[in-house]
């Protein structure tokens, strides 16, 4: 009587669709960035507060203190991060196509790392001039 292997893998794994466990660490990951964004959007909301009426050369000035600055690239790293990963989910969830889904993640990460090398030379840049 032969033995069949087979039978104890997960539905993913004997389609060869890859492993059906790979979510665990972006699922943390997410939990992670959730939870630090929670302190880091009160930051950035009294970093923006404390910016709204002040002109050119006075929001240089308070971007120049390390504070400031640093809630901001915090709160950008932090939420690109987790706008990343959420896409990612939702292209691996609905995206079925190999390929499509391959150029999916590929623009998924261009686009994030775009938005936060964007923001983050902003930010350096107002604060360092």
């Amino acid at each position: 009587m032969a033995h069949d292997n087979s039978s104890s893998r997960s539905p993913a794994r004997k389609g060869f669709l890859g492993s059906a466990k790979s979510g665990a660490g972006d699922a943390w990951s997410m939990h992670v960035t959730s939870v630090a964004l929670l302190p880091l959007a009160i930051g950035f909301v009294w970093v923006m507060l404390s910016l709204m009426h002040k002109d050119y050369a006075g929001v240089k000035a308070e971007l120049g203190h390390p504070l400031p600055a640093i809630v901001l690239l915090l709160f950008i790293l932090a939420g690109c991060w987790h706008m990343k990963l959420g896409m990612q989910s939702i292209i691996d969830d609905y995206i079925h196509a190999p390929h499509a889904k391959e150029w999916a993640l590929v623009g998924n990460f261009c686009f994030s790392a775009a938005v936060a090398l964007a923001s983050v030379f902003a930010v350096v840049k107002l604060g360092l001039s």
